[in-house]
């Protein structure tokens, strides 16, 4: 059955519009866990193999920075060749690396396969995904569509973190390659299958629109990925409030994938806490950050995300500054794992959503690509910066207190971005 046959088939009970975010949900749920297992695998190749965690470390960063530094030219290229084309491929190349890392026995390969491979092939779950779908896709509930992908970019990876926790302890670190290649073998064909390019595509309008919108409205047949990044970044950079969303993303890149996602795990074991246990907080994390983000969203849809994202960053910064002085035991941890998760991916929507009033629907899934890229240069100078104060150190302390120093900075800085003839988010019928 194809796309538009099953979409006459939903026609009256639900739109096809939210069958592709389902579809597009778990396929970045999926793509983007793939590179978070680093993160459960990062003491068992200390095992292995002897290597320092700030070597192993460094191999994530460049995971965390090529896929940010990669996310405009994909999402150029969504618009170039389409967008399932572009999913597809960068799929087979995260499928293609994970599979090759089984056999990996020097770091040249770790960086190699988790570094360069899978950042590139990430670069497909980026924002700038989420942002693409949801103005496809959606003229009302775009923030709420928006919310619900930007928790699966970063949801994707925590909620699997127990159970590649539990491969990497009982089949060491193979077992996690192989894991995740088997997920992503999973994956593709679904998309495959489900994913049509535009609604106009299937004969359709998007979800609260009343007639189709034509393919140039999102797309540049024939065009150049490289030049129509560039075209956005020129219009951008220009613009003080573009280097405001920036540096506080990159903030938040800091707080979040560069030093949670990445050390937690590590952290708790410097308190006796076993892998599997440390893997799970960070699956509760994970699960609270599909709530918050999709909350995000809805509340992106009444109310000003500038004021939105000055609770989201000051809350985040206080609870990581608190967390290093509690007894870190079940309950402090199960506290933490709740609040932060609820925090965790709300900045996202509300970031696409302001990048939206500022610059427009057309430009904004390009432009929050380039801003993106400032959150991975944000969570990989974290991912290498608290891996190097662990080890000098001994302890990560400092890290924790610095991460939340920066996000009460942008909870102010965020405050100074003022977008310009802009309409006022609305309630949504």
């Amino acid at each position: 059955m194809t796309p538009a046959k099953l979409a006459k088939l939903c026609s009256g009970h639900v739109h096809y519009a939210w069958v592709v975010l389902a579809v597009v949900f778990v396929s970045m749920l999926a793509g983007v866990g793939v590179r978070a297992a680093p993160g459960v695998i990062i003491l068992p190749l200390k095992t292995a193999f002897g290597w320092d965690v700030s070597t192993i470390s460094g191999a994530i960063s460049v995971n965390i920075m090529l896929m940010g530094i990669c996310a405009p030219f994909v999402t150029g290229l969504m618009q170039a060749i389409g967008l399932k084309r572009t999913m597809l491929g960068c799929l087979v190349l995260l499928m293609t690396a994970t599979g090759l890392s089984s056999f990996m026995t020097e770091v040249w390969q770790l960086y190699l396969t988790w570094g360069l491979m899978v950042g590139i092939g990430a670069g497909a779950g980026a924002v700038g995904l989420a942002g693409a779908v949801a103005n496809r896709w959606f003229v009302k509930r775009n923030g709420f569509a928006t919310g619900l992908l930007f928790a699966a970019n970063a949801a994707g990876q925590l909620i699997f973190l127990p159970l590649l926790a539990m491969l990497a302890d009982k089949y060491g670190w193979r077992g996690v390659s192989v894991g995740v290649t088997v997920v992503i073998a999973a994956v593709l064909p679904i998309v495959a299958w489900l994913l049509p390019e535009t609604p106009a595509s299937i004969g359709m309008a998007p979800y609260g629109a009343t007639q189709a919108e034509p393919a140039s409205v999102h797309m540049s047949p024939g065009g150049n990925m490289v030049s129509v990044a560039f075209r956005a970044l020129r219009r951008a950079s220009g613009s003080m409030d573009f280097w405001l969303l920036c540096l506080t993303f990159g903030i938040c890149g800091l707080s979040t994938n560069g030093l949670i996602n990445t050390h937690l795990i590590a952290y708790c074991a410097d308190f006796g806490i076993p892998t599997v246990t440390g893997a799970s907080i960070l699956a509760v994390v994970g699960a609270f950050s599909l709530v918050g983000s999709a909350c995000s969203g809805w509340l992106c849809d009444r109310y000003s995300p500038r004021v939105l994202l000055f609770w989201y960053y000051g809350l985040r910064g206080l609870s990581l500054m608190v967390i290093p002085f509690t007894p870190f035991d079940d309950v402090s941890l199960g506290v933490f794992a709740v609040f932060y998760g609820l925090d965790w991916v709300a900045t996202g929507p509300a970031t696409f959503a302001l990048t939206n009033e500022v610059f427009g629907r057309r430009d904004a899934p390009v432009i929050v690509s380039w801003i993106f890229t400032a959150h991975q240069v944000g969570g990989a100078i974290a991912a290498f910066g608290a891996g190097a104060v662990r080890s000098l150190s001994g302890s990560y302390l400092l890290a924790f207190l610095a991460s939340g120093v920066a996000c009460l900075l942008a909870s102010m800085l965020v405050l100074r971005i003022t977008p310009r003839g802009a309409p006022v988010p609305v309630a949504a019928e």
